[in-house]
């Protein structure tokens, strides 16, 4: 199926994705998990939240295979890989790596869909807990889908909390409230406060935290970008050509400040982060200040 492990996709914390071909000559994406991962608890994870979903976000499990500790997850191949090799970087310097204002906007649209599917339109709620750059693929037409269920919980649909022992995630997209329990209960508001890290880092072109940059007052963008959202200046971003892609910038930037609200309570649903993005800008209101 993968011709030996020939031509190696990505690799993350639970293991690698080999490019692969089944018998109907099919692309696939051959997930092979890390066997020295306990006791394959990110494995049923993945098979048992990701096989209760079809939506158009989410990325298809074709099947999968275990034999002593080798586990393995077929899915769908996508083409354009991750979102990551697009926002960061020198990736962008690169033309066919770079993406415009409406792709970008309609990848967070189609991202907030997802979750919405996950956190509502199951017969049981699905958690993400890792939504980042890294796990959203993007097909031939960017067509955004959610990958990498290893660390998802299952909800019953008459339950909104979870409980949680450690905390999971991705450092930088991890909500206070998961790490610290001083923050509330691990919801799905936590999916939200991820969703929202990560939308910043498309508007911005660069991670979150940056120790590079020039100015001091840039060094943590959500506060930098805040700023001048609370000023109403101009945004100051790339690749914005028109008054129509300010609009959509602008309720990308405003959006994603609701969504990383310190207080759980003032963050959206994902029902209402996609409402927000396909509405008007003039109808949104300047969040309060998301940070400690």
């Amino acid at each position: 199926m993968t011709n030996s492990f020939a031509e190696k996709l990505g690799q993350g914390g639970f293991g690698s994705v080999y490019k692969g071909k089944i018998h109907d000559d099919r692309l696939v994406a051959v997930k092979v998990l890390n066997s020295s991962k306990g006791n394959g608890e990110e494995f049923m994870n993945e098979v048992g939240s990701i096989s209760r979903t079809s939506h158009v976000n989410i990325v298809t499990l074709l099947g999968f295979c275990f034999e002593g500790s080798k586990r393995s997850l077929v899915y769908e191949f996508l083409h354009n890989g991750s979102l990551e090799k697009f926002i960061y970087g020198t990736n962008v310097t690169k033309v066919e790596n770079q993406l415009n204002c409406e792709t970008l906007y309609r990848i967070a649209i189609g991202v907030a869909q997802g979750l919405e599917y996950l956190h509502k339109g199951c017969n049981t709620k699905i958690f993400h807990f890792d939504i980042k750059p890294h796990n959203i693929l993007l097909d031939e037409n960017f067509c955004p889908k959610i990958s990498d269920f290893g660390l998802a919980k299952i909800c019953p649909s008459n339950e909104s909390v979870v409980s949680m022992m450690i905390a999971r995630g991705t450092p930088g997209y991890i909500a206070p409230e998961v790490f610290s329990r001083n923050f509330g209960r691990v919801s799905h508001k936590s999916d939200v406060y991820s969703f929202g890290m990560m939308v910043l880092e498309m508007v911005g072109g660069r991670k979150n935290i940056n120790v590079e940059v020039e100015n001091t007052s840039e060094l943590y963008f959500p506060s930098w970008i805040y700023k001048r959202v609370e000023l109403n200046e101009d945004l100051a971003l790339r690749n914005i050509t028109n008054e129509s892609e300010r609009e959509m910038m602008r309720k990308m930037v405003i959006v994603s400040l609701w969504c990383i609200q310190v207080d759980q309570l003032d963050r959206p649903t994902m029902h209402a982060v996609v409402e927000m993005l396909e509405g008007r800008v003039e109808t949104l209101q300047v969040p309060p200040k998301p940070f400690l």
